[in-house]
């Protein structure tokens, strides 16, 4: 009896689990990925046809919580890892699980259908400009959503540089100039610290307020602070983390910035030490709404306008998945009707693995829905209830009530979901052991 074909879209820090423990599982498993080796967007370049890292970016979780269960970080990561180290990491993963031979890089898949038998034909795209096809009996879907840029819509038109965090790479471009930052997540905010440090003046403009949280309180990692918190009650850790950060930090108003309007959570956190700092010094100035765009003039709601070079929009992403035809399966909606993040209830042998947006590090929860995925297409788990009947649960008890909004369709609180996750794998039969590793020696070696 041949062994099940499973093609997994994409090589990155979802993908790579998936193919690792599909494998773990005896799959007969295909990888496909537009790059030239694993990683995907935590691959530095200054390619504006990849989404990819910053040139100085950090990961924003700390390294406690922001590691594979099967192979941990070097035991001398920094507290925040760089994204030179992060991609090692993942190389030496793929590495040490032997995952290379079974990826085909420079590879673009154009197409994914379903087909008899609950099986999938996937067509794609070499670099050489050869179109293949072939039919699997699963597919994994774990490229990500920071591909489509989000772009804000404001009356008028600006007629200097106009870019979106998607595109931007490093801050040098951007010396002498006056640059405005749209924008107050985490991208915003590196942004307009990164190009204040060149700049002739950088503004960064919040539509809302967000809560600034430090990365580190009372000299700790913040995830790692308030990990110890995590089993009071929700009322409990959110009115806790407020006061603790505008203690130690103060607030918004005094620096210029909005209050926020909602609870700490009910946005994506903010994870910056260096942006309030830096309104502090006068490097970047703070504003609020933008009203519209009049050549190189941007107004402000407040009435005032003030002359740009440039705007760079850090306005989020759609969740766009172009292989798969939107009458089969539309995500880009504010209801994302996946049991777990992962299960549609109407297409078999299809899987989502990272598709969530984690309060905190995305890929210790990718790795268990790689777990979940490869035991339920291995007949060793299956959902406690009807598929629809669980996910119209998920949607009525979200992890936090968060805003309104398509950045927010698919946020889980990260221990929350993780817990989940492990307690249906706790139900699932025992299958073959998954390989594990002691993780990569030192970060010393560079």
């Amino acid at each position: 009896m041949r062994n099940k074909t499973v093609a997994v879209i994409g090589a990155g820090p979802a993908g790579l689990p998936t193919i690792k423990n599909l494998m773990d599982q005896g799959f007969d498993v295909t990888g496909f990925d537009r790059c030239e080796d694993v990683g995907g967007n935590w691959q530095f370049n200054d390619s504006t046809g990849h989404s990819s890292v910053f040139e100085t970016t950090h990961i924003i979780s700390s390294k406690y919580t922001s590691e594979y269960e099967d192979f941990p970080l070097p035991k001398d990561s920094p507290d925040y890892p760089s994204h030179v180290q992060l991609l090692r990491y993942f190389r030496a993963y793929a590495t040490e699980f032997g995952l290379r031979p079974h990826i085909r890089f420079r590879t673009t898949v154009s197409r994914a259908e379903p087909v008899e038998g609950h099986r999938w034909r996937l067509t794609w795209q070499t670099d050489e400009g050869s179109t293949e096809s072939k039919v699997f009996d699963a597919l994994c879907v774990a490229s990500g959503h920071h591909h489509t840029p989000r772009w804000p819509e404001y009356p008028g038109e600006f007629s200097g540089e106009y870019i979106h965090s998607h595109d931007y790479k490093r801050a040098a471009g951007f010396a002498g100039k006056r640059v405005l930052v749209i924008g107050g997540g985490n991208s915003a905010c590196d942004v307009a610290v990164e190009t204040a440090r060149v700049s002739s003046k950088t503004v960064i403009s919040w539509r809302r307020g967000y809560y600034l949280i430090p990365k580190f309180v009372f000299g700790m990692p913040v995830d790692k602070f308030f990990y110890r918190f995590r089993h009071l009650p929700k009322w409990a850790q959110i009115r806790g983390m407020k006061l603790t950060i505008n203690l130690l930090q103060g607030r918004n108003r005094d620096i210029g910035l909005p209050e926020p309007d909602h609870e700490i959570l009910a946005t994506h956190p903010t994870l910056n030490s260096d942006l309030y700092l830096a309104i502090r010094h006068g490097k970047v100035l703070p504003k609020g709404d933008v009203a519209r765009f009049d050549g190189r003039t941007v107004h402000f709601a407040d009435g005032t306008a003030q002359e740009f070079d440039c705007v760079v929009a850090c306005t989020g992403f759609h969740i766009t998945h172009p292989f798969l035809d939107r009458s089969l399966i539309d995500l880009s909606q504010t209801s994302v009707r996946l049991y777990q993040r992962m299960l549609p209830s109407h297409l078999k042998n299809l899987y989502f693995i990272g598709l969530f947006q984690p309060l905190g590090c995305i890929w210790p929860g990718a790795e268990l829905q790689a777990k979940l995925a490869a035991r339920h297409l291995a007949g060793l788990w299956e959902p406690a209830k009807d598929l629809d009947e669980l996910i119209d649960h998920e949607l009525a008890n979200p992890d936090v009530r968060q805003v309104n909004s398509h950045r927010h369709t698919i946020t889980v609180n990260d221990f929350a979901f993780r817990h989940r996750l492990r307690a249906d794998l706790a139900r699932s039969l025992p299958g073959r052991k998954e390989r594990a590793s002691s993780g990569l020696p030192s970060f010393a070696t560079e």
